[in-house]
């Protein structure tokens, strides 16, 4: 049925009600009885709607605490729609702060910052990743200019300029920021910071390790060419001279097949397409191996003694044996003649701990932190003339990392040294 006859048809039934009441009532008592009826209902009517008006605008006024009459007549379906109405807005309401909550912790999740600006720059919100970028507090920050809490030259000519096609990056507090604003509605603005530090430094690990690389294939290569010019422009060289030329040429490749060796062993170390096998390792004929290269490198000019007294681990063995065998070798190479190297595996607390000590030449402190690093020597002239890549602690760290464990390193410049190599006791056999 029409929504107007469903309004119109029971009040004018009422209404005739009233009338037919009166009417009946002047035929039976006279007119004044008759009229007193039907003013008396019009009054009745008239108070019950100005009674259910004040009580819509009470429930107007305060929803939440006044609750809605059930109504007579038209008003029964008024209240029932606002009722319903109310309903539908709580639930909505409710979806609404459901998502606002999501949408804040998803922002406070975000590695990247954001905060909120209107037209003139003022700070209107910002997630905590923008507070540690920008060193700003939103409780106390709110409401203030950002130009004014990020004080940085670079960043004012960039919001002056207003060109923000491309990010800006600023060096603060010791980090490396990248910035970018977006316009957002007609009056507001977004900040966007990334920090770009770890980025960075990974690209100037980068840049780096093929500077250092290109320069430690370069020498080798200069040598070898440098011969084999000389041979194609005096085939006529003596049996000696040759020999020594060739022998030279035999001991740079070699050092250029070590080097590659050990460049390839690292990114395989890196990469996740070689996952760690584990296999259950004999650690003590691992370490006796190790001890007879270890000998065979020192030539007998040390003395090099072994102490095993610790359980097999599980882990690859074959990263573990270049792990150790680094360390020996480094021991060996640094070491003077006649000096003592240990090699030693033994369970210390919640660690099984490999450790290689020497009486070498030690190492500064400030180098300690470094050691690690590709290609990073302490004393490059004397790296070299023990045929070493610069690359053996940095395989070691990472053959640990992909074992869970770690490096440790004590020395004391002229008195020696002590690498230790710790595996977790996650390692051990089930």
């Amino acid at each position: 049925m029409n929504p107007k006859l469903l309004f119109w048809v029971p009040a004018l039934l009422r209404l005739a009600t009233v009338f037919v009441a009166g009417a009946v009532l002047w035929w039976m008592a006279g007119p004044v009885a008759g009229l007193a009826l039907v003013l008396t209902g019009a009054i009745v009517a008239l108070f019950v709607q100005l009674s259910y008006l004040h009580q819509l605008g009470e429930w107007l006024n305060d929803p939440a605490s006044n609750r809605l009459p059930d109504g007579w007549g038209a008003w029964t379906d008024v209240f029932a729609r606002l009722y319903r109405m109310r309903r539908e807005d709580e639930r909505n309401q409710a979806e609404l702060v459901e998502w606002l909550a999501r949408f804040r912790q998803a922002m406070h999740l975000l590695p990247e910052g954001v905060a909120i600006m209107d037209d003139v720059l003022f700070l209107e919100w910002c997630n905590p990743a923008a507070e540690r970028h920008l060193g700003l507090t939103i409780e106390r920050d709110k409401g203030l200019r950002v130009t004014n809490l990020v004080r940085h030259p670079d960043f004012i000519d960039y919001i002056i300029l207003g060109r923000y096609e491309q990010p800006l990056t600023l060096s603060l507090r010791g980090r490396k920021i990248e910035c970018r604003i977006i316009p957002f509605e007609n009056r507001r603005q977004i900040l966007v910071t990334h920090d770009a530090t770890d980025t960075e430094r990974v690209e100037a690990m980068r840049r780096d390790f093929i500077a250092n690389a290109s320069h430690e294939l370069r020498t080798p290569l200069t040598v070898i060419v440098g011969f084999l010019e000389i041979a194609l422009s005096d085939p006529g060289l003596d049996a000696a001279t040759r020999t020594a030329h060739l022998t030279l040429m035999t001991e740079q490749a070699e050092r250029m097949q070590r080097l590659i060796g050990d460049m390839l062993q690292l990114s395989r170390l890196e990469s996740d397409e070689f996952p760690l096998r584990r296999e259950r390792v004999d650690v003590t004929a691992l370490i006796e191996s190790v001890a007879t290269e270890a000998r065979a490198l020192s030539g007998g000019k040390h003395e090099i003694v072994v102490d095993v007294d610790g359980p097999d681990v599980m882990g690859s063995g074959e990263e573990l044996r270049s792990a150790f065998a680094n360390l020996s070798s480094n021991a060996v190479r640094y070491s003077p003649q006649g000096g003592r190297i240990a090699l030693s595996w033994r369970r210390e607390d919640s660690d099984l701990q490999f450790a290689v000590t020497d009486c070498g030449i030690g190492i500064d402190p400030h180098h300690i932190s470094r050691l690690t690093e590709r290609f990073y020597r302490v004393d490059k002239s004397r790296s070299r003339e023990t045929q070493g890549t610069g690359l053996g602690l940095a395989i070691v760290k990472h053959v640990l990392l992909r074992h869970g464990g770690r490096l440790k390193i004590c020395s004391t410049p002229g008195k020696g040294s002590t690498f230790i190599a710790s595996l977790p006791n996650t390692s051990l056999p089930g």
